[in-house]
């Protein structure tokens, strides 16, 4: 979990929206995608290591994992959440 404090000074790198975490159910989703290796990043590379968390565009359509408490604000790393269709 990340500290509110934190999490308001963060936000998309590609178009600055707010960022918001995810709810524990969607990260067992996505790791269970993950697993199955059927998730794939934004620069369409599979993803292979399971996430701890994870913060969400405002406007839903892309997510920033989080790994041993740091976010990974890279671009080409954020997941397109129609991934999970």
């Amino acid at each position: 979990m990340i500290a509110a404090d934190f999490l308001n000074l963060l936000c998309c790198p590609e178009t600055h929206q707010a960022l918001i975490e995810i709810d524990p159910a969607l990260i067992e989703s996505l790791n269970a995608g993950i697993a199955a290796g059927k998730i794939r990043n934004r620069a369409k590379q599979p993803v292979v290591t399971r996430i701890d968390g994870g913060l969400m565009r405002e406007d839903r359509k892309y997510l920033y994992p989080v790994r041993g408490d740091i976010p990974v604000l890279l671009v080409d790393e954020a997941i397109p959440m129609d991934s999970l269709s």
